[in-house]
């Protein structure tokens, strides 16, 4: 099978990475994932080419100007965690001005959880809001 794919230069593209088997996650007793981060950037930043603005830090310290530091990791604790983050991914697009309505955002797993029957297709929560959340992965 062939995927269509938008190209579009100078694009913001969001990405979302599974395992092929999503059961299966880092070994017991292994929390290792800033190692596993940090190679993905790595292997990423070597494959472009370089010419990205670099401030004195960056330079000093080998870095490519590409990433941001850091990143944001949180466990999901339960359930509702779970369904609060999906929510959050998913009115991303209005909270950002990018869509009025979510409908609208064709890059969205929205679009897949409501044929799923996970949120209706005028769902328009926030993740702050009981009310809004769904029973994703029931």
């Amino acid at each position: 099978m062939r995927y269509r794919r938008v190209g579009i230069e100078g694009g913001t593209y969001f990405f979302t990475v599974n395992l092929a088997d999503r059961n299966q996650t880092l070994p017991e007793c292994d929390n290792g994932y800033p190692i596993r981060w940090s190679l993905i950037k790595a292997g990423f930043s070597r494959s472009i080419p370089k010419g990205e603005q670099r401030n004195p830090s960056r330079i000093a310290k080998g870095e490519r100007g590409i990433w941001q530091r850091r990143y944001w990791e949180h466990m999901i604790r339960d359930e509702d965690d779970f369904n609060n983050h999906m929510n959050y991914i998913h009115f991303n697009p209005v909270k950002h001005g990018l869509v009025t309505n979510l409908k609208d955002w064709p890059y969205s797993t929205f679009h897949r959880c409501v044929s799923d029957g996970l949120y209706s297709q005028d769902w328009i929560g926030d993740n702050t809001s009981n009310s809004n959340k769904t029973n994703y992965g029931e």
